[in-house]
């Protein structure tokens, strides 16, 4: 299965670099469903995975200039400090069984995989939506308030559940800070990497054990799938592909959430 686990995580990088979002996602999906991870320890895993990619992803937007740093470093601020104090202290804090009846538990890893398919569901939206009619929506002033309130909704998400980035970030960066859409991507890149270090960061902090062999080799053929995903976008519109995508991943939540809570 590990084997299986590696094509798929060329195929998480190619998606990502292709569309521009999409990867912890997907990283937190293979991880669970198809290497047998656990809930927590796959969020965990999802955060140096997705921020390295991220990260190498990020560096042909700054070539091109299609980085707003100061944006960038404004919407990040309240986003890494919920991510850290989310790893760090919150998740470590809870019971591994929160409610017990004698018909239900609910244990963290159920509340984790709960989450992670809502957040799927309410992702697939902005993909599903054609980009065209978000920039209608651009027609007012930059609101700073707005982009630090979604920074503490997009850190505590992403903290708790290792996904959530892309499709919350890039929605407020063009509605509330005014980015062209490629810039918007760019700059979410450049987050979705602060995030993820800091989610890390309070991971080790708080004593978490990583395989560090396993996880490198997950990150390079992602890595790899990134380049390639990179490369096909001459080729082939990226925005043609994500409402597909969308469909895909409302799918796929709404059958993690049934197979979580119903089976």
């Amino acid at each position: 299965m590990e084997y299986i686990g590696f094509v798929l995580a060329l195929f998480i990088g190619v998606t990502l670099g292709t569309i521009g979002a999409g990867g912890a996602i997907l990283t937190i999906t293979v991880l669970v469903y198809i290497l047998g991870f656990s809930p927590i320890e796959a969020t965990t895993y999802s955060l140096v995975i997705v921020g390295i990619s991220s990260f190498v992803g990020s560096i042909d937007y700054f070539r091109k200039g299609l980085v707003d740093v100061k944006k960038g470093l404004f919407f990040s601020f309240p986003a890494f400090v919920m991510v850290f104090i989310m790893r760090k202290f919150v998740l470590p804090s809870l019971p591994e069984v929160i409610y017990e009846s004698s018909s239900f538990t609910l244990s963290k890893d159920l509340l984790v995989m709960v989450i992670f398919a809502l957040l799927m569901i309410g992702a697939s939206y902005s993909m599903i939506v054609s980009r065209k009619k978000a920039i209608e929506l651009t027609k007012q002033e930059v609101n700073y308030w707005l982009i630090f309130l979604e920074g503490l909704i997009v850190g505590a998400l992403t903290g708790f559940v290792g996904a959530g980035g892309g499709f919350m970030i890039i929605p407020a960066l063009v509605l509330f800070a005014k980015l062209p859409m490629k810039k918007a991507v760019g700059t979410s890149l450049l987050i979705i990497t602060i995030n993820s270090v800091f989610g890390a960061i309070g991971d080790f902090s708080a004593g978490v054990a990583m395989d560090w062999s396993f996880l490198i080799k997950f990150a390079g053929f992602t890595i790899l799938g990134v380049l390639l995903g990179g490369r096909f976008t001459k080729s082939i519109d990226g925005e043609r592909l994500k409402p597909a995508f969308g469909w895909f991943v409302l799918i796929m939540g709404v059958w993690i959430l049934v197979k979580e809570t119903l089976l």
